[in-house]
């Protein structure tokens, strides 16, 4: 819900795919220089002491947003600098809360399921925000979703709190800073499944993902609607994930999801390419549909077989990479396309995104055999101490 009322109020202020694309950037930015320091913290402090921080920080963010706007002081320079603050928080929340995740799964043949239960939940709060924010913008002002907002960080603190402290897990490391995050590094770089995946979900983030920041003037000036349209564009690939979490979560095993990678990034790139070029609203639902189907499948089964493949002492540093090539690249591409979408138009924007993953999925098909044989030992219940 912030996310859309934010896009929406740049949109309602400066009318430009410029200042949607910049904003979305300085939200975003923190993941990709933050998120490998986050990740030596997962691995060192407490998991659920740094969340209780973070979903404490991001609710008075919240609040200071619905002040802001309650007050009529709300512009671009404070949606840039909150936006800012909250993807300094985000950098951090991220990979700590993934590992975290894989902390509370005793049954590690269950990892699979629980990650994209835990999706599908996440997935659904996105089919109802959005709509739910278009209608609520358009009744009441952005300033209800932000205090909306606020609210649902109470109660990600209450649940964080309801968790017993018997799964705070700090694990013991020696070394500084750059020492564990230079060593957690060239783990990633060094294992072809890891490398694979994160330039695989990096390139997705860069070139795919920055359709969502192109959908307020999709919205207004392909369909010539208003926010209401906007949710229910943005509904319509919530819509799409949540099918793909509820496949992903009624698989019985991990085996053979590596496969569903080129899969979903194909899909993505193909229904990228015909939203560009479709004026028929309905179509363009369920386009969305697709790609946000596409987008599930690929980063929940990413975040799946990396927390499956990575040893307990690296997972924090592990997740933060993914961290930072899922959401750190992703405002690096909603500054170019916004850029682009300036000079060339949102409809040539979104097709050549959609052409960049599918050579991307080429690519990962191609030299998949090259590491899938490592994958299935993981997988056969005998872990490798050591990717290669």
């Amino acid at each position: 819900m912030q996310q859309v009322a934010v896009s929406w109020m740049v949109y309602r202020l400066t009318h430009s795919a410029w200042w949607l694309g910049a904003v979305a950037f300085a939200s975003q930015c923190p993941s990709f220089f933050l998120a490998p320091f986050a990740g030596v913290i997962a691995d060192r402090w407490n998991r659920r002491t740094v969340l209780l921080v973070t979903q404490s920080l991001a609710l008075i963010q919240a609040v200071a947003l619905a002040v802001l706007t309650s007050a009529s002081l709300l512009n671009v320079p404070w949606l840039l600098t909150l936006g800012f603050f909250l993807g300094c928080l985000n950098a951090t929340d991220l990979p700590t809360r993934q590992s975290f995740f894989a902390d509370l799964v005793e049954d590690k043949e269950a990892l699979g399921n629980a990650v994209a239960l835990n999706s599908m939940i996440v997935h659904a709060a996105r089919l109802i925000g959005p709509a739910l924010a278009g209608w609520l913008i358009w009744r009441a002002g952005e300033q209800i979703c932000f205090l909306l907002t606020a609210l649902a960080y109470v109660a990600s603190i209450t649940a964080l709190l309801a968790i017993s402290p018997a799964f705070e897990k700090g694990i013991a490391q020696t070394g500084g800073l750059v020492e564990r995050l230079k060593d957690g590094a060239t783990y990633a770089l060094r294992c072809k499944p890891i490398r694979a995946i994160l330039l695989l979900v990096a390139t997705v983030s860069l070139l795919g993902m920055p359709y969502v920041v192109l959908l307020p003037l999709f919205a207004a000036e392909g369909f010539q609607g208003e926010s209401r349209t906007l949710g229910v564009l943005i509904g319509a690939s919530g819509a799409g994930a949540l099918l793909g979490a509820v496949y992903l979560a009624s698989r019985r095993s991990i085996v053979g999801l590596e496969r569903k990678l080129a899969f979903a990034t194909g899909l993505t790139g193909i229904s990228l390419v015909l939203l560009s070029a479709t004026s028929i609203f309905q179509l363009s639902l369920l386009l969305l549909a697709l790609i946000g189907f596409g987008t599930m499948i690929l980063m929940t089964a990413s975040a799946t077989l990396l927390q499956w493949i990575v040893e307990d002492g690296r997972r924090g540093r592990v997740m933060s990479f993914y961290a930072m090539a899922f959401m750190g690249t992703v405002p690096f591409g909603h500054l170019l396309a916004g850029f682009v979408a300036a000079r060339v138009g949102v409809p040539i924007t979104l097709a050549l995104g959609g052409l960049g993953c599918l050579v991307a999925a080429v690519a990962f098909q191609f030299q998949l055999p090259r590491w899938q044989e490592s994958v299935r030992t993981l997988f056969s219940g005998e872990k490798a101490t050591s990717c290669s």
